[in-house]
């Protein structure tokens, strides 16, 4: 059958221009927009620029990759949405035969109880990493902010205040990270500043960079984390739930649930509260406070 090639960019100009007509909101027509313009620069990655050529497999390995690059279940939920909104539209236009997202799958979420560190473990797992300043740096700052592993690849030198009378982080506002700032306790700032004094000299401001000064990017991040947990005896255990400890010992600790969401970025309070049933499992010495580590 010889249809009329187009391409997908021009299939998304079409389909914004489609959600314009039909008097959409326009906080929707940017969310759709944006997310189909990061599906397009993907599949035209994959060598993919008509609209006809792309199968599912190709949105399948896009939904996986972000959830590889840290993008939460929902996010993927909301993009998955999107891109079956964008082809139902091509193939009800007749631009495109087959529709390659009426097969895609919405993410599963999991509802497995977060993996969270005793006590014993996440000192295992910071003496292992001693001797590696970056990393322990890196390490550092996961179990004394909780921050996610997006959000710790994009730290810029700028973001940190170790100077002067309080030290902070800040998180700028981006996709699956609200903007906060975070007070750094101690041990944050002392493995920060010895990783600083180590840090390759770089025009790059990216904080955590190679030996040759490139950004360090998720997957290194994740890979390093994981070699560090076998090292340290830890089973069981993600990057992410370095984060699942931090709010768990605060709720432990007597933070109050409103600082910690605050801290954590969590855009509802009832986020936060899930965790207090897990609290229970921590055994009693995990009731020493994070800032006293």
């Amino acid at each position: 059958m010889g249809h009329n090639m187009i391409s997908l960019k021009d299939a998304h100009q079409q389909f914004i221009g489609h959600l314009k007509g039909r008097g959409r909101a326009s906080a929707t027509i940017l969310a759709y927009g944006k997310d189909i313009e990061q599906l397009v620069s993907h599949l035209q990655s994959l060598g993919k620029e008509d609209a006809n050529a792309v199968e599912t497999t190709d949105l399948q390995i896009f939904m996986d990759k972000l959830s590889k690059e840290a993008y939460t279940a929902k996010s993927i939920s909301r993009k998955t949405n999107s891109t079956k909104t964008f082809f139902k539209f091509l193939k009800s236009s007749g631009i495109i035969e087959d529709d390659p997202a009426r097969g895609l799958e919405h993410p599963k979420f999991e509802n497995k109880p977060p993996r969270i560190l005793s006590e014993l473990e996440y000192r295992a797992l910071r003496d292992v990493a001693r001797s590696d300043l970056r990393m322990f740096a890196i390490i550092e700052l996961f179990l004394q902010t909780g921050i996610r592993i997006g959000e710790l690849a994009k730290i810029t030198v700028d973001d940190v205040t170790l100077e002067g009378p309080t030290s902070v982080l800040h998180i700028k506002q981006a996709e699956g990270a609200v903007e906060r700032t975070i007070p750094l306790n101690k041990p944050a700032v002392e493995a920060l500043k010895r990783y600083l004094e180590v840090r390759p000299q770089t025009q790059n401001k990216t904080l955590f960079v190679t030996k040759t000064g490139k950004p360090l990017l998720i997957r290194n991040i994740r890979t390093a984390i994981d070699r560090y947990f076998r090292l340290a005896g830890i089973s069981g255990a993600k990057v992410n739930d370095l984060r699942h400890t931090w709010i768990a010992h605060h709720l432990k600790s007597g933070t109050s649930l409103l600082l910690i969401s605050k801290l954590a970025g969590h855009k509802r309070v009832s986020t936060t509260e899930r965790y207090l049933q897990f609290i229970t499992g921590v055994t009693n010495e995990g009731k020493v406070q994070l800032e006293e580590l």
